[in-house]
């Protein structure tokens, strides 16, 4: 009679682990498509600090090339529960003198805005992120100063990243050291 009862025990916490399973939203069943399938480049990492919640984690970008090259930049992705029909929300926690990226960390790249589609993964966002540290764009400025300069004197844009990234201040803001210590 015990054997049967601790089967049943069984069975019962089996079927409750697989109604779990099925009660996953397509947001989760998404991502957990989109993670399985990153290709990142070799100046990309991912953290998920809480490795049960794919729908909220961090991407390190260490560029290794342009203005950029030798920083350390984490952004913020939150994963809402309308996507892949909604974009990620994506915010930069280090803060950097970029004319893409205001000081508040909110990132100006069309893919999280206007332009997303469905049919785009995680892995889109990457590359868009990774491009902006290649190629800032100074025609769609959320920092209008830094884009300013961008335009007007690129030696000065220059001096003021590297400025920027080893922990400074640009004008009355200050910016904390993000040199990738690698």
């Amino acid at each position: 009679m015990i054997k049967l009862f601790s089967l049943k025990q069984q069975k019962k916490e089996g079927e409750s682990g697989n109604q779990q399973k099925s009660t996953r939203t397509a947001a989760q069943l998404r991502i957990t498509k989109d993670i399985n399938e990153l290709n990142l480049p070799r100046t990309c990492t991912t953290n998920f600090p809480d490795p049960n919640d794919l729908l909220n984690f961090k991407m390190i970008i260490c560029p290794d090339e342009g203005y950029y090259r030798g920083g350390r930049f984490v952004f913020n992705f939150k994963v809402g529960p309308n996507y892949p029909h909604e974009p990620p929300k994506v915010k930069c926690e280090t803060k950097v003198y970029h004319p893409n990226i205001d000081l508040e960390g909110n990132v100006c790249l069309n893919i999280l805005r206007e332009d997303w589609k469905p049919v785009l993964t995680i892995n889109s966002i990457v590359y868009g992120l990774q491009y902006l540290f290649l190629e800032p764009n100074a025609e769609d400025p959320l920092n209008k100063e830094a884009a300013d300069v961008l335009q007007n004197n690129r030696r000065l844009f220059e001096h003021n990243v590297t400025k920027a990234m080893r922990g400074a201040y640009i004008g009355d803001v200050y910016f904390d050291r993000c040199l990738n210590s690698n």
